[in-house]
């Protein structure tokens, strides 16, 4: 197996977004998981946490290999970046809301498993957009990053979720820099849409950058990273304005 691509940065810094993205994105996981397993007897709590946890990785990754294979597809990026852009917005200004109250606890240890893979499943739809679109930006070796992103990440957000809460509560600025890295990757989503570098196919839309002499496009790398940067100063200023807004409405 070739390993050169482990002295490659792209592939360090995909891996490390994910993992970011994860436990910003995840902290529900660890409630959930919680919540299903708090009924059963001490005996099979572990198993439930561990066969739950198990579950939901395996399904979460299959969820986002898909993903990431739809993205090919024209203006799915852009889609996925405007709704990276709303969700990187509400981590910036959260709303107050109760998604756990829906969530049994059973006795029963098959019941908690299935508890925890169908809520983790529904809770994911962000981790999933986020992560496929974080993961195409490495270039190669995608699968490989998500499962290696899941793996380190999710103990972290089941063992150690009380620990990540409070950081982020005692540095709120870690909250405000992870959404801000959900609108870097929205704006690289999107200037690297299919629907805008492919120069031989859907002609009516707008195109960016020259086209290769093959169909598509070289994008400048001022124009690159200016599409990140513009994305998470975007995020940023929305977030804040949603935050003001709210805390005018509730004065």
């Amino acid at each position: 197996m070739d390993l050169d691509f482990l002295t490659h940065t792209p592939f360090w810094i995909a891996l490390g977004q994910i993992i970011i993205i994860d436990i910003l994105l995840g902290g529900d996981n660890a409630v959930v998981i919680a919540l299903a397993c708090r009924k059963l007897p001490p005996a099979q709590r572990t198993k439930g946490i561990i066969w739950g946890t198990a579950g939901a990785i395996a399904l979460r990754v299959v969820l986002i290999v898909f993903a990431m294979q739809l993205l090919n597809l024209p203006a799915l990026k852009a889609i996925g970046a405007l709704l990276l852009v709303w969700i990187g917005v509400k981590l910036i200004a959260p709303q107050d809301e109760d998604e756990h109250g829906k969530i049994q606890g059973s006795d029963k240890l098959l019941a908690a498993i299935k508890t925890i893979i169908v809520a983790d499943l529904v809770m994911s739809v962000d981790n999933v957009i986020a992560i496929a679109g974080a993961a195409q930006g490495s270039g190669e070796h995608q699968t490989l990053l998500v499962v290696l992103g899941l793996l380190i990440s999710v103990p972290i957000i089941v063992w150690g979720s009380q620990i990540v809460i409070r950081l982020m509560e005692r540095f709120p600025l870690v909250i405000v820099a992870g959404g801000m890295l959900l609108g870097w990757i929205a704006g690289g989503m999107l200037a690297t849409d299919p629907l805008f570098v492919n120069h031989g196919e859907w002609l009516w839309a707008p195109k960016w950058g020259t086209s290769d002499g093959q169909g598509h496009a070289e994008l400048p790398t001022a124009v690159y990273w200016a599409a990140h940067l513009a994305g998470a100063l975007i995020v940023l200023a929305l977030g804040k304005l949603v935050a003001a807004r709210r805390a005018r409405a509730g004065t």
